[in-house]
């Protein structure tokens, strides 16, 4: 919002983007993953209490500045629900409220329940909203897809974390079977995209995270759901290390591109391959498993002090919240 001559212009607030919800996401999964480090691998203090206001408060801002674009730009976020790509961050609202949930459960149990009974709300109806838009579409081209199309499906993956402590396990056995299934009929058609078709453009190189988001999750849900390890969930996590490992062999594709909001896309998959890896740890015991939930522990923290530097700088520089050029 720029003051001249007298008058507000809302230029910023216009292309004010819903991607700026991935930044939500990447606290509320930042401040989850401490909890669960300060548990698992016994910290002498206390952090997570402190990242979870700041987390709160951050989604506060950024929620409400959003609704603010709702009205007075409402034909700007049409356009967004519309976009065949921006659609799929409409669903992170309901995935900080579950992962809230889930930081609530050892803090009130009825603050979780209520909020995971919002998240699973929304998330149904983002679900059967954009999945009846990829059915009955006119928009979808295959350059279209990247990885950034998990986003709608991995809530329903979420769901069961903690569902089994709020209600009948049969409900997060549905979730979980939707965000399942549907995560590897879209992982079939997100690799097709990448060997087949042109390479994604570089603003999306970041959502290439998102790909070992979902098992890893699957293996924490599968985990609670199954009351400890189990096969299943263990080829889930392994398959999510190897993808991170792959993903992390392709360095020099991902150093060479600017800074954009999708970065931030680096920092939920991180928090969820780093939980998961301290719950491996936790059922295990494994020296493995401990070093490497160090190992990923450290990279997180890392990353998110990188992810806030570089927006701080970018917002101060105004290169967000531009009109996009496509």
């Amino acid at each position: 919002m720029i003051i001249k001559n007298g008058t507000y212009r809302f230029d910023r607030l216009k292309n004010f983007p819903v991607s700026f919800l991935a930044i939500c996401l990447g606290m509320v999964g930042f401040t989850l993953a401490w909890q669960k480090a300060e548990h698992i691998l016994r910290f002498p203090f206390q952090m997570s209490g402190y990242l979870l206001y700041a987390s709160i408060g951050t989604m506060a801002v950024i929620i409400g500045i959003y609704l603010l674009k709702v009205i007075k730009f409402p034909d700007e976020v049409k356009k967004e629900l519309n976009h065949p790509i921006k659609l799929n961050f409409f669903p992170i609202l309901a995935k900080l409220f579950l992962i809230t949930s889930i930081i609530y459960l050892s803090i009130d149990v009825v603050v979780s329940r209520y909020l995971w009974w919002v998240g699973v709300v929304i998330q149904f109806i983002f679900t059967i909203a954009i999945m009846s838009a990829w059915i009955r579409h006119e928009k979808f081209e295959v350059q279209h897809i990247n990885p950034s199309w998990f986003i709608p499906v991995v809530g329903c993956i979420i769901i069961p974390i903690a569902g089994v402590q709020h209600f009948s396990a049969e409900l997060s056995w549905f979730f979980f079977s939707i965000g399942l299934f549907w995560w590897l009929i879209l992982t079939t058609l997100v690799m097709n995209r990448i060997i087949f078709h042109h390479p994604i453009p570089d603003k999306l190189i970041p959502t290439f995270f998102i790909l070992f988001a979902p098992p890893v999750i699957g293996f924490i849900s599968l985990t609670k759901l199954m009351g400890g390890l189990n096969i299943f969930g263990n080829l889930l996590f392994y398959f999510s290390a190897f993808l991170f490992m792959l993903i992390m062999f392709q360095y020099r594709m991902f150093s060479r591109i600017k800074f954009y909001l999708s970065w931030w896309a680096y920092s939920f998959p991180l928090s969820a391959l780093t939980i998961g890896t301290l719950l491996m740890y936790h059922e295990t015991g494994s020296s493995i498993m401990w070093a490497a939930s160090w190992a990923m522990f450290v990279l997180l923290n890392a990353a998110i002090l990188v992810l806030w530097s570089k927006t701080s700088k970018a917002i101060r520089r105004k290169e967000i919240c531009v009109e996009e050029k496509e």
